[in-house]
């Protein structure tokens, strides 16, 4: 490496629940550059998830918050070439990666379903999510058993 490696920028929290895990969650949302929608957006869905799971004690914040731990791997399969050979090596997560690609799998299987607007598509995944169904959950097992599937080649881990 030539130069420093750069310096990780404190997020500002966001305005209505001061939380920066809100604001990781909104940039990563955001198309275009356009963070007032994806805030728009994510406050939307917030309060259809607070209409919809009824007289739970939680608030729609925390069932946010259960959905995306409840979405966070712990292990996945790194690639990686050994004598000619290529190998599936399960691997520990950093907690900064498990947090990013959890986020990354609710925000994309949330595009993926099938509602009318994106606040309640995002919404909807996760209210499944936090009852651990859906989609992104489905990708955290599918990781979870790839892992498991490749565990005799952890020996190879560096």
């Amino acid at each position: 490496m030539r130069k420093k490696r750069a310096k990780k920028r404190p997020l500002t929290p966001d305005p209505k629940f001061n939380d920066r895990l809100v604001t990781r969650f909104v940039n990563n949302l955001m198309h275009d550059g356009k963070k007032s929608v994806a805030f728009t957006l994510f406050y939307d869905a917030i309060d259809i998830v607070d209409q919809r799971k009824g007289d739970d004690q939680k608030s729609a914040l925390e069932t946010w918050k259960e959905a995306l731990s409840n979405v966070m791997p712990s292990v996945e399969v790194r690639s990686r070439r050994i004598g000619g050979a290529t190998f599936q090596i399960p691997m520990q997560i950093r907690p900064e990666r498990k947090v990013s690609l959890a986020i990354k799998w609710l925000i994309t299987h949330a595009r993926a379903r099938n509602e009318k607007s994106m606040s309640l598509k995002l919404a909807n995944e996760i209210l499944a999510a936090a009852k651990e169904e859906g989609n992104a959950v489905k990708k955290r097992t599918d990781t979870h058993k790839m892992a498991e599937a490749n565990r005799a080649f952890s020996h190879f881990r560096f």
